[in-house]
């Protein structure tokens, strides 16, 4: 059988190496100096070579020895990132969460970067699917949180903030239009880049131009928030969306472009029935810090620019 190397003796050694001294060596190693060499003897008849040659200049290494440190500190890393991976905290658990994709991409980054730097043991998976979904599939157990979507004042979860819903329109070209161009909020009928049925904003924003007579037509659907964004962006049509998940460059749009009033909406936190993991809880006490403290998404417009008719004084300004 071939001998094996022991890392105690692998240590003394490189201890050695580095001080050039059995004296400091042992005491880097919290050892005596004859402990010291002692061990160095053993791994010296181990190897069956001289590591070191002494005399009363002090301690250098043989020509073998130098071969044996590269050695020697390349498997003393590997012993110590062994030993460290085997002794890390195992994962506490894993927190499996639902959410709107609006929500997985424009809200939840932050809170899950901010939440795996408190507790990086703790792995978190995010599954993306239609509020009303996402609320049955709690119920089934499913999933152990779901960050939704409801109408306002609804019933069923923990409300984490109530959120107003703007319609979105792409911006508008500062070049010179062409003959004939009108904006994309003008056509008739109407063109929307809406998420798919099911959707709590899209219900609410159909019933709104349906309420004023309206004409509209569905000419973009995603289940992806920045696919309805690059879809409203280059002019396929408008859409509504909760104003935390509006990108700065897409224009809100409003009364003064014909649209009706949009109610807000409440964003809730759903937890599955049971008593909650620590994890969990931790996951949705982060979410209602964050979202619900508004420390999250809230993107107020650029103020529009005062009318040409009524110009803004220094002192106005100013103010």
């Amino acid at each position: 059988m071939p001998a094996n190397l022991d890392t105690d003796l692998l240590r003394a050694f490189v201890a050695v190496a580095d001080s050039a001294s059995f004296t400091r060596a042992g005491e880097r190693l919290g050892r005596t100096q004859a402990a010291v060499s002692q061990q160095v003897r053993r791994l010296e008849d181990t190897v069956g070579k001289r590591v070191f040659e002494r005399d009363t200049h002090g301690v250098r290494m043989t020509r073998d020895g130098e071969v044996l440190l590269a050695y020697a500190r390349r498997m003393l890393t590997l012993n110590d990132e062994v030993l460290a991976l085997m002794h890390r905290s195992p994962t506490v658990a894993s927190v499996r969460i639902g959410t709107p994709d609006d929500y997985a991409t424009m809200l939840l980054p932050e809170i899950l970067a901010r939440f795996n730097a408190a507790y990086p043991d703790v792995m978190v998976e995010v599954v993306c699917d239609n509020s009303p979904d996402l609320v049955a599939e709690i119920e089934k157990g499913r999933y152990d949180l779901a960050l939704i979507t409801r109408k306002a004042g609804e019933a069923g979860g923990e409300l984490v903030r109530q959120e107003p819903v703007s319609w979105v329109a792409p911006p508008l070209d500062p070049a010179s239009p062409l003959p004939g161009y009108r904006p994309v909020e003008s056509l008739d009928p109407l063109p929307l880049a809406l998420f798919p049925k099911g959707c709590v904003v899209r219900d609410i924003a159909v019933a709104a131009l349906d309420g004023i007579g309206r004409d509209w037509r569905v000419a973009f659907t995603s289940k992806s928030v920045v696919a309805v964004h690059g879809a409203v962006m280059g002019g396929l049509g408008v859409t509504a969306m909760e104003a935390c998940t509006v990108p700065p460059s897409l224009r809100r749009i409003g009364a003064a472009e014909g649209f009706p009033d949009l109610p807000d909406v409440d964003i809730a936190l759903h937890r599955a029935r049971g008593t909650a993991p620590k994890p969990v809880r931790l996951l949705a006490d982060a979410i209602h810090d964050l979202v619900g403290g508004q420390l999250l998404g809230r993107r107020k417009p650029p103020p529009a620019p005062p009318p040409a008719a009524s110009p803004v004084s220094a002192k106005e300004a100013a103010q």
